[in-house]
């Protein structure tokens, strides 16, 4: 998926404006967060484990990522860098 074809559906679903998050080669342990994420991968890649299951998502993949999930996040050699929406989560 390219950049403004998932602006697109952004807005389509009611979504905030995405922001670029950039991280460096390494990984991130079991965390979660208050918020729903949408992103798209621009550069390099990013692993999402959850409950065991690992995926890997490169250039163009879009992943979602409900709040309150348990995950560990590893990042390629060259690190990654994507476009996130992030939707608070309602109490």
């Amino acid at each position: 998926m390219d950049q403004e074809i998932f602006k697109l559906a952004l807005l389509e679903k009611g979504l905030p404006e995405p922001i670029l998050i950039e991280r460096k080669a390494g990984q991130m342990g079991e965390h979660s967060h208050p918020f729903e994420a949408n992103a798209l991968i621009l550069d390099g890649n990013i692993t999402l484990t959850i409950d065991g299951f690992s995926t890997q998502y490169n250039p163009g993949d879009v992943f979602h990522l409900l709040p309150h999930i348990k995950h560990s996040e590893s990042y390629g050699p060259q690190g990654v860098q994507y476009l996130v929406s992030r939707k608070e989560a309602k109490n």
